[in-house]
């Protein structure tokens, strides 16, 4: 298809209406990603995730700009809550990463979640594939910043940024929600705030109590912990630093290899899902759905034994 030719040929405006015909799925967005497929697997995914107002997106603006200035090509994907009216991002216009504006070398877009949990949206994933098909050698994700749904990026990157700040207790916080477990690098953003010390110790002593085990005996690749303003640009060199390092570790111990490998497989097992119920649901009368709701709601079958008389209704009808 000419867009997706237009599109590997570094033409903005057809990745934009790439992007767009992705997010909303159909035939078309699916014959595009098969032919942009053997063109992807070059990019490095990193995701930057953590509670609202630890300052990720001034963070990822920051970071974007450091990379131009190395000449490191740069796609943004920022995932925001949507909008209960429209469907669309709330955040759409980001604001804070204006400066980038106009920078042939870096692509930002906006993506509402539309309802998907786990701090991305739903077709998340194929966005970054464009991106990385389109050539960008480095692809942003900032998730929405739910706090206690974050975990998803994981799957997605190769290395997970899980941004703090003091003051808001979220060291406990992000415990609960297994950040520290994705957790590649640690940032502590708005250093310059009162307590950033503290908070940096906080996690020191969590990291200490999950220190991670290598594999097959190779050495554990453990999170640095570094303090930024990103107002400013303090310290957002040293996580650059840290990103190349671990990206460095995950090729040289194979790890790249396998976190590429456990992605696809979620990816796969995630669209048979899909597939499933979409054939599933084409066969069964919406009608009847709503009288199992009623009888679920009335106390009269658990949902299990419904499922079971759905599908064996379906089967029978072929």
């Amino acid at each position: 298809m000419e867009l997706v030719t237009q599109a590997l040929a570094a033409n903005r405006y057809a990745l934009a209406r790439l992007i767009s015909l992705v997010e909303d799925d159909g035939t078309q967005a699916r014959a595009a990603l098969a032919a942009l497929y053997p063109h992807t697997g070059q990019a490095h995914v990193v995701g930057v995730t953590g509670a609202p107002g630890t300052g990720k997106s001034t963070l990822v603006n920051e970071l974007a700009k450091s990379l131009r200035a190395r000449g490191t090509t740069v796609g943004v994907v920022a995932v925001d809550p949507s909008s209960p009216f429209t469907g669309g991002a709330l955040l759409g216009d980001r604001l804070r990463m204006r400066d980038l504006a106009g920078d042939p070398g870096v692509f930002i877009r906006s993506m509402a979640s539309r309802g998907s949990l786990g701090g991305l949206a739903r077709t998340t994933n194929d966005v970054v594939k464009v991106l990385d098909a389109a050539g960008f050698a480095v692809v942003l994700v900032e998730t929405i910043g739910a706090g206690q749904a974050e975990v998803d990026i994981a799957r997605t990157a190769h290395t997970t940024i899980v941004v703090e700040a003091p003051g808001l207790g979220d060291e406990v916080q992000a415990l609960k929600a297994g950040l520290m477990e994705i957790a590649d690098v640690l940032v502590v953003n708005k250093a310059d705030r009162p307590g950033a010390a503290q908070t940096a110790r906080a996690l020191e002593m969590v990291m200490g109590r999950n220190a991670p085990a290598g594999e097959a005996g190779e050495p554990a690749w453990r999170p640095p912990i570094l303090q930024t303003v990103a107002l400013d640009g303090t310290g957002v060199a040293e996580v650059l630093q840290a990103v190349g390092a671990h990206r460095e570790h995950l090729r040289a111990s194979g790890l790249w290899a396998r976190r590429e490998q456990a992605r696809v497989e979620t990816e796969l097992l995630n669209v048979l899902r899909e597939e499933l119920l979409g054939r599933l649901l084409a066969r069964v009368d919406r009608e009847q759905i709503q009288g199992w709701v009623e009888r679920i709601a009335a106390r009269e079958v658990d949902a299990y034994t419904a499922v079971r008389s759905i599908f064996l209704d379906a089967d029978e009808r072929g």
